[in-house]
């Protein structure tokens, strides 16, 4: 049985900041409470003599040169630009917004 309860989603929901319906809640309770039980179904297979990996294919990176190519003029940077101002992006300003 998962200790994941429509309470606890809620207040999950909370601390994310994110509106849940009541629908909402009822199909992650499940859906969190399969994620919680199939992590603890591996907890319990897991063993010191098993190597833990991440993928289960050795992955490598692909780099290629790191060469300059054609740029963007400041005109052409800015043309769909939905406010710009002296040559710059114009957003509007976040700093001072509480948390």
């Amino acid at each position: 049985m998962s200790d994941i309860t429509p309470d606890l989603v809620r207040h999950l929901g909370v601390l994310a900041r994110i509106q849940l319906t009541d629908e909402e809640v009822t199909s992650l309770t499940g859906e969190l409470g399969a994620i919680v039980e199939s992590i603890r179904k591996v907890s319990e297979v897991a063993t010191d003599d098993v190597a833990a990996t991440s993928h289960p294919i050795p992955l490598k990176n692909v780099f290629r040169d790191d060469e300059p190519g054609d740029m963007l003029t400041l005109e052409e940077a800015l043309r769909n630009a939905p406010d710009a101002e002296d040559g710059r992006f114009r957003v509007t300003a976040i700093l001072g917004e509480e948390q």
